[in-house]
């Protein structure tokens, strides 16, 4: 399917220009985080990191992100709802930074992000039949439509949240799971979704510099809940709403690594017969430092997977050659994958947790993200 000249150098412009504003304000806000005492202090077994590192780094992100969407993109009744519930997740996860709220409280302001969302028909009403087979192509959730929808974006919000718990890790998944989406709406010419999810992107990678191990600054709850809930709310208006073009599957597959570590760990506190909003010590990213891998191995095994899952959701959209060349590519990062299991293994047994590098300085390991946890 040839693309539109036009609307990639549009996708270009916004990409670039979401960059170049998240990695110039990231400096200033990580300034701004220290006078106010918003610092990120490792003061439990779950934070690897060894000294105070700033958050509110998602401030920069959404900075970024909000302003090239209103610059670039159509501002429409659903993306104004969307831009809406992003104010207020990033305004509760900012003064979360700061002070430290209770989880009830943020879920209860997720939830009303969510309902602003609905109220400006961001709503998942209709997908594709999981049930292969049914002679039924789509099923319309009606009156569930409300209730599905509201529970999908807190869901996700809150997964992009569990996740983030290593340097990097969840405005990487973030920006792979973006840049996904945008190929997707790309390919079902859906010119605004491809520049809204391209400032995203754009604002993900400009904040990265300053977040990949060791970090510079967190992007704390203000970016894990603003990348969650736009990721949510987008990919209902940009993937449930073609159910004609995409399989039910597709959402699922391009937010599948913190949808899934969200469920597990749900499942896996209640059945030790804990409070499934307790943290605990028990992600993915979690079993593959404590297999041995360091930070950097273990982010970027969860990149490749986040990566081959989101390659394998654009397989469904696409046919043909180009289906042929996006198989060539998910086999060569399955290759990828594999050398990386591979060499994590031996680090891990050559030097046995990761916290050195074999040369006798301090491993990677010294700085982690810690919000990871702090459910809902």
């Amino acid at each position: 399917m040839p693309f539109d000249t036009a609307l990639i150098i549009d996708v270009l412009i916004a990409l670039v220009a979401a960059l170049v504003m998240s990695f110039a304000a990231t400096p200033v806000i990580k300034a701004f985080a220290q006078k106010v005492g918003a610092m990120d202090i490792p003061d439990d077994d779950r934070r690897v990191h060894d000294h105070p590192i700033p958050r509110l780094g998602g401030l920069a992100i959404f900075i970024a992100f909000i302003l090239s969407v209103v610059l670039f993109a159509d501002i429409s009744k659903q993306v104004s709802g969307i831009l809406l519930g992003a104010i207020l997740v990033v305004a509760i996860g900012a003064v979360d930074d700061v002070v430290s709220l209770k989880a009830w409280v943020k879920f209860i302001f997720q939830i009303i992000a969510a309902v602003i969302a609905v109220m400006h028909d961001v709503v998942i009403q209709v997908i594709m039949n999981p049930n292969v087979f049914s002679n039924v192509d789509t099923l319309n959730l009606g009156p569930f439509a409300i209730p599905v929808t509201i529970i999908w974006i807190v869901a996700i919000t809150n997964s992009v949240n569990l996740i983030d718990g290593l340097d990097g890790l969840a405005v990487g998944v973030s920006t792979i799971s973006s840049v996904m989406m945008l190929v997707i709406a790309l390919l079902v010419a859906d010119a605004n979704m491809a520049v809204i999810l391209a400032s995203l992107a754009g604002a993900c990678i400009g904040f990265m510099p300053y977040n990949l191990n060791p970090a510079k600054i967190f992007m704390g709850d203000t970016g894990a809940l603003l990348l969650g809930y736009v990721l949510s709310t987008v990919s209902i208006i940009g993937l449930f709403k073609f159910y004609a073009v995409v399989s039910f599957a597709v959402p699922f597959l391009v937010l599948a690594v913190p949808l899934f570590d969200t469920v597990f760990a749900f499942f896996r506190r209640l059945l030790k017969g804990q409070n499934p909003m307790k943290p605990d010590r028990g992600h993915f990213h979690h079993r593959l430092i404590d297999m041995g891998l360091n930070q950097k191995q273990a982010v970027a095994i969860l990149y490749s997977i986040s990566m081959l899952l989101g390659l394998a959701a654009v397989v469904m959209t696409t046919s043909g050659e180009l289906r042929a060349l996006i198989l060539i590519i998910c086999g060569f990062f399955a290759a990828i994958f594999a050398g990386m299991l591979i060499k994590g293994r031996l680090n891990g047994n050559g030097h046995g947790n990761g916290n050195s590098d074999g040369t006798g300085h301090e491993s990677d390991k010294a700085s982690s993200e810690s919000e990871d946890d702090k459910d809902a």
